[in-house]
């Protein structure tokens, strides 16, 4: 996969976060949710997209590593709101697998240039 087309892939899953963030109610706990996931989703995005200009390869491990942090946060509040109405996992689940499948491409992407760092 090419940094473009990761790229892309983060910009549509942070679309598809906010728009199920759209969809809860307006209870005080989907507002948490709410707020908090809009945030952390196209987060992870924009770093990637930084993260891809990065200045040496130790910037663009940092960024990677921020990217994980928010990547991993966005499938927190995804469980959190199944553990507040499980009724919503329905939703919840293919948002959480495709969060899951970016995470697990991140932390790939981070233990290569650890090793690549580690080689220098």
């Amino acid at each position: 996969m090419t940094q473009k087309e990761l790229q892309d892939r983060l910009k549509t899953y942070a679309i598809e976060i906010v728009k199920f963030a759209e969809k809860l109610p307006d209870a005080l706990g989907f507002r948490t949710v709410r707020n908090q996931i809009v945030r952390c989703a196209p987060s992870a995005a924009a770093n990637y997209r930084a993260a891809c200009r990065g200045k040496s390869t130790a910037d663009f491990k940092y960024k990677l590593e921020i990217v994980e942090e928010e990547l991993d946060e966005t499938m927190f509040w995804l469980e959190f709101t199944v553990g507040l109405d499980d009724s919503k996992r329905d939703f919840v689940t293919p948002l959480w697998k495709e969060g899951n499948e970016l995470l697990s491409i991140i932390v790939s992407s981070i233990n290569s240039v650890k090793k690549k760092l580690k080689n220098y």
